[in-house]
């Protein structure tokens, strides 16, 4: 018998070149990556991410300064031809945007002859009107022409059928500047004609009582009791839950004639106005706001309701003064009466704690309780004899522990300090001109100003004030600091100095260039002036500072320039600017709008928010300065605060 079979086996394992021998060594490197990034450490893995995230932030935040940068390179050719025509010497007004009537009355100067059109590149400066009314020329029969200019330019044409949208906003053509059809009809006679400049004025004061019961419109329909109006939104903000906008504008309506819009708010005033919200609210603007506001109203209606709401706030106001330096506090709880600096810092800022003084005051002259006088004098002792000054200059914070100026070196009388010189004088023009220390320290701060921050621009030499951050010059220019012309024109009238009214003039023409440069019209926030000669403008404005807010210091000051010289240009550069407000802020549906760009007329970018400033401050030193009569609020009997809130001078007795 044969044994079994044996069989022997060769086991043969064969690696295939194809390309899923590819992919799984990739898989592989992956998952080698993948475990390697797991060897790291937890912070070596978030230093890692976080260095990634800010390498895309940053990237994010260069990109639109490089876009603008690389336009203006492109464009700056263009420009600085176009600047050459455009701009050879600076034009005081612009005579496109005074109405029909006034031409007639021969408030300006009538327009030269036509003559044969340059062909000119598209950015074209100067108010917007004249953009407009220059192309209808060259373009009279192209369509294109009129698709461009939009809704805007048949506004203009056909009354107001049209609104001009951006975004959603519906935002009005601008009013006020034609005669009503009635007084255009063949032989009607022209009012404005037979009475001259006075009845033109009454005509630009009717219009600002329009603007505003068109802003109150807004406010009352979508915002009624809340602190600011959204008019596009057709909703509110909320800032402190007081009511800000009713408030600040109750002086306003009673000085403009409003008297039923008045009684409605004061029954608002009386009813629901209330301080025991356990709410935190800024000691500086629910000063100069709302106890300005209250007592202003007060003084000129006689009406107690006014008083007894001013000293319930300004009483639960004084916990902001327990403070180991007695500088006060930035913020105050009104229902819980605590306050308590910024979460950040322990710093107030100088503006603030020396800009509630002409109001604590007047409330301690009108009900004879002098504790309130008492704690802003303080401050304003304290801060006269503070080393840290440079030449009369304050920096721009204050500690509330130790009482001493902090961030050393930085001057500036844009935000953060502004207030604090201009309350100097008022409050010693307020205590009848008695208080020397106030006036030495105010003299000396203008002196100061023009020794380190008074410069001129180029090409136009135009008088700007700028800033200095050790040692180091920045031509840089708030909208804010244009309260300066109005506040040395005050100075100058009560006899502080009559250099100071040739240094209001020069710095209220560079205010006015900071609109009229400008292709909407409209200043920006901040503006950076032209050092260096050659053609074009004389202010530059970056990206991040084009907003306009409505604010009202250039109408401010324009008030005080016109009351004390009686120059009719002020009041023209007045009506420029309030008609340029009309064109690109009015919303349709009630209120105006703050913008986010003043550089494109086309699209100004709405910003859906009306500061309660533009009631309480703005439209009524518009109504000011359109008015010949300088009995209402004689500024040898008022002084207004900082809020435009006018309070009584002080009398002998």
């Amino acid at each position: 018998m044969y044994p079994p079979t044996r069989k022997d086996f060769i086991s043969l394992t064969l690696t295939e070149q194809d390309s899923r021998s590819y992919n799984n060594s990739k898989n592989w490197r992956r998952k080698s990556c993948w475990r390697k990034w797991k060897q790291l450490s937890r912070l070596q893995r978030s230093l890692i991410l976080f260095l990634l995230a800010f390498l895309l932030v940053c990237a994010l935040a260069t990109y639109p300064n490089l876009a603008e940068h690389w336009r203006a390179l492109t464009e700056r050719s263009v420009q600085e031809e176009w600047s050459a025509v455009d701009i050879p010497e600076l034009k005081p007004v612009n005579p496109a945007v005074i109405p029909e009537q006034e031409r007639k009355i021969g408030l300006v100067f009538p327009e030269p002859p036509p003559q044969k059109p340059k062909k000119a590149p598209s950015n074209k400066r100067g108010p917007p009107v004249l953009q407009h009314r220059l192309m209808k020329r060259e373009n009279a029969s192209e369509t294109q022409v009129k698709e461009k200019e939009g809704q805007a330019v048949n506004g203009e044409e056909e009354g107001e059928k049209s609104l001009v949208s951006w975004r959603g906003a519906m935002i009005e053509p601008e009013r006020g500047t034609e005669p009503e059809p009635s007084a255009k009809e063949e032989g009607a006679p022209d009012p404005a004609a037979q009475e001259g400049p006075a009845a033109a004025a009454h005509e630009r004061q009717k219009a600002v009582v329009e603007a505003f019961q068109h802003a109150w419109k807004g406010y009352k329909e979508f915002a009624w009791g809340q602190d600011e109006l959204k008019p596009i939104s057709k909703s509110y903000g909320t800032w402190f839950g007081l009511g800000l906008t009713l408030v600040d504008a109750l002086d306003t309506m009673w000085i403009i004639g409003l008297k039923e819009e008045f009684e409605e708010a004061k029954k608002w005033v009386a009813t629901d106005l209330q301080f025991t919200k356990n709410v935190d609210v800024n000691l500086f603007e629910s000063t100069i706001r709302i106890l300005g506001g209250l007592l202003s109203t007060y003084h000129l209606t006689g009406e107690d309701i006014f008083l007894e709401k001013a000293k319930d706030i300004g009483t639960r106001l004084m916990p902001a003064f327990n403070t180991p330096s007695k500088i006060p506090y930035s913020d105050v709880n009104l229902g819980r009466g605590t306050a308590h600096p910024p979460r950040w810092t322990s710093d107030s800022t100088v503006a603030e704690v020396t800009s509630i003084q002409l109001e604590f005051r007047d409330l301690s002259q009108t009900t004879g309780d002098s504790q309130y006088q008492k704690v802003v004098d303080g401050v304003m002792k304290h801060v006269h004899g503070l080393a840290g000054k440079h030449d009369g200059l304050v920096p721009m914070f204050i500690n509330t522990n130790n009482g001493q100026f902090s961030h050393l070196g930085v001057f500036t009388l844009g935000a953060r300090a502004d207030s604090y010189y201009e309350y100097l004088l008022k409050q010693w023009i307020q205590g009848g001109k008695k208080e020397t220390e106030l006036l030495e320290d105010y003299v000396q701060a203008i002196e100061g100003v023009k020794k380190h921050l008074l410069r001129k621009s180029q090409p136009s030499q135009l008088t700007f004030v700028g800033e200095l951050a050790h040692n180091n010059f920045s031509p840089k220019m708030d909208h804010l600091v244009c309260f300066l012309p109005g506040t040395l024109a005050l100075g100058a009238h009560h006899g502080v100095s009559s250099e100071h009214m040739e240094l209001a003039k020069a710095l209220m023409e560079t205010c006015y260039q900071m609109y009229a440069q400008i292709e909407t019209g409209l200043s920006p926030e901040i503006v950076h002036f032209n050092l260096i000669p050659r053609h074009g403008r004389d202010v530059e404005v970056k990206p991040a500072d084009r907003h306009n807010l409505l604010r009202p210091e250039t109408v401010e000051s324009l008030f005080y320039l016109y009351r004390f010289t009686r120059d009719k240009k002020y009041q023209d550069w007045g009506w420029e600017i309030f008609q340029n407000f009309n064109k690109y802020t009015r919303v349709s549906t009630g209120g105006y709008t703050s913008i986010s760009n003043v550089r494109n007329p086309d699209n100004p970018d709405p910003r859906d928010k009306m500061e309660s400033f533009f009631l309480g401050e703005t439209l009524k030193y518009f109504y000011l300065l359109f008015s010949e009569d300088f009995d209402l609020i004689n500024l040898d009997k008022f002084v207004f605060n900082t809020e435009a809130h006018p309070l009584p001078i002080w009398t002998s007795s």
